[in-house]
């Protein structure tokens, strides 16, 4: 059974990212675009536009053009959008990076992503200098400056034309943001012009941004739901984008006080410490209208809380970076949905909901793997076809992982998940990924990771970990290893010391067992 939106479906228009959001400005041109929350620096839609272009020239004149991939590692700030718009004009893919990895792991992404240039900002150089270094990445640009490096400033400068470069919308990959998917390592999402353009307009008819809208963007642009949700939406339709570079609750109230920002979005746990913290109680939030939460579940009890304390309204969606990444949400034209679903599919989408144990579709009320169908669904996995033809169908649905339910009034909850991914302050943490640093310990004989739930009910790594014969290894010493080696979200929080991890014959990890013991 195939369910659809409520919604009718949309035109998507046959454009880049950049012209849909940069081709005619009209009367945005004076209007402010982008706010640096911490300095009050603005910069209008016309000057944004400029840099945008400048920018292009500049990555021109570098020798940086369609089929090149050019990175950013920074934190939010009104740059970044000069760069990643930048680089989409100048015809080349962003692919963005977690401004929280380890050298490391800024090295795995760039060089899986073929990357030949860096865009970072100089309080990240201690982890991006090595890893672009190791990668094998020359060319790094700082958002500010530091001595020894070329600045975006200087890239400004330029007077050299603004590239022309021919896009297929429908082909050309846009970003490479890496996600894992429903399971393993992280991978390089290939989303085209027309799958982020699509994802930009089916949204217009369920988020009321306009103009007038204040966005309060602390979110990170790195990920999927910043860049689409809070950046290219605000921006498509001429919204103030207020840029926080990381979340503290005091700059946040003050930033939603000051700037009167009515749209905030958040992930869960900046929920809690708005129902818990008396901090909250000491700034005018008078202006916020709708509280926006996304990338890991929002408990309804804690939504009601919030809602009653802020007096705003609070919803939330579902989606995945292999979606662009909004599939479902609470529109804000039906504020009567409950906060516990994640509200109805969005235009131009299909969905299915299948029996994992049959492969069968269920109907009304019934659980099932979510499937989606929709012009915002990737293109595939860079250099993965394995990976792609395990998520991907040769029918165009996309198999989400995540068991969900939908009722007569179309309304979409997601009650459980088949994939494996631990989802830690809405951060993706793939299991496997902390298997392999596990297993690199000298004392560890075997280990497996899944996510539990600590005492404020959030989502969190568990390693079990087999001890080699005769060592006298601690948890201590497990999580001290691995918080060494992985960026601070990925760390495992609990350890468990096990005779022998359980696995099927063919080797697979039976984490279905792991988390049983949770419960006996």
């Amino acid at each position: 059974m195939v369910f659809r939106s409520p919604f009718p479906d949309v035109e998507v228009p046959d454009v880049p990212l950049h012209e849909l959001l940069f081709a005619d400005l009209g009367e945005r041109a004076d209007r402010t675009a982008l706010v640096d929350g911490m300095t009050g620096a603005a910069m209008t839609y016309a000057q944004l536009a400029g840099a945008i272009d400048r920018t292009a020239a500049a990555l021109a004149e570098r020798g940086i053009g369609k089929g090149d991939v050019v990175g950013i590692l920074s934190p939010n700030t009104p740059y970044y959008a000069v760069v990643f718009h930048g680089i989409l004009r100048a015809g080349a893919t962003a692919t963005t990076i977690n401004a929280l990895y380890t050298p490391d792991e800024v090295a795995h992404q760039l060089s899986d992503a073929g990357a030949k240039m860096l865009f970072t900002v100089s309080a990240l150089l201690p982890n991006a200098a090595p890893g672009a270094e190791k990668a094998g990445v020359r060319d790094v640009v700082l958002l500010d400056a530091a001595e020894g490096y070329p600045s975006l400033g200087e890239l400004l400068t330029t007077t050299a034309p603004t590239p022309e470069v021919a896009i297929d919308p429908a082909e050309d990959v846009a970003v490479l943001p890496y996600s894992s998917g429903t399971t393993g390592r992280a991978k390089g999402v290939m989303l085209t012009h027309r799958n982020l353009v699509a994802n930009v307009v089916q949204c217009m008819p369920m988020l009321d941004v306009h103009q007038d809208t204040r966005i309060l963007a602390v979110l990170p642009f790195f990920h999927i739901y910043g860049m689409q949700v809070l950046m290219n939406m605000g921006l498509n339709v001429g919204a103030r984008v207020v840029t926080l570079p990381k979340f503290d609750l005091a700059e946040f109230l003050r930033v939603i006080a000051e700037h009167r920002t009515n749209r905030v979005y958040i992930a869960p746990p900046v929920a809690v410490a708005l129902a818990k913290h008396p901090l909250v109680d000491q700034y005018d939030l008078s202006p916020l209208e709708v509280l926006f939460s996304g990338a890991a579940p929002l408990d309804a009890d804690l939504a009601g809380v919030v809602r009653e304390r802020l007096g705003c309204r609070v919803a939330q969606g579902y989606g995945m970076t292999e979606m662009s990444p909004v599939s479902h949400t609470i529109p804000d034209s039906m504020p009567d949905i409950p906060v516990g679903t994640v509200g109805v599919i969005v235009p131009n989408m299909e969905c299915r909901l299948i029996d994992p144990a049959t492969g069968q579709d269920v109907g009304v009320g019934e659980r099932g793997e979510l499937w989606c169908r929709g012009p915002n669904v990737m293109k595939g996995y860079l250099n993965n076809p394995e990976a792609t033809a395990a998520t991907l169908d040769d029918e165009g649905w996309l198999h989400t992982g995540d068991v969900a339910t939908i009722d007569e009034n179309g309304y979409v909850s997601i009650v459980d998940r088949v994939k494996e991914l631990i989802k830690y302050k809405g951060y993706q943490v793939p299991p496997a990924e902390l298997e392999a640093v596990l297993l690199t310990h000298p004392q560890i004989a075997d280990a497996a990771v899944v996510g539990v739930r600590d005492q404020d009910g959030e989502e969190v790594p568990k390693a079990f970990v087999v001890r080699q014969a005769g060592v006298e290894l601690d948890e201590t010493g497990v999580m001290s290893f691995v918080a060494e080696r992985v960026a601070p979200h990925k760390k495992v929080r609990v350890v468990e010391f096990i005779e022998a991890i359980p696995k099927s014959a063919s080797g697979k990890i039976l984490r279905k067992d792991l988390r049983s013991r949770e419960k006996a």
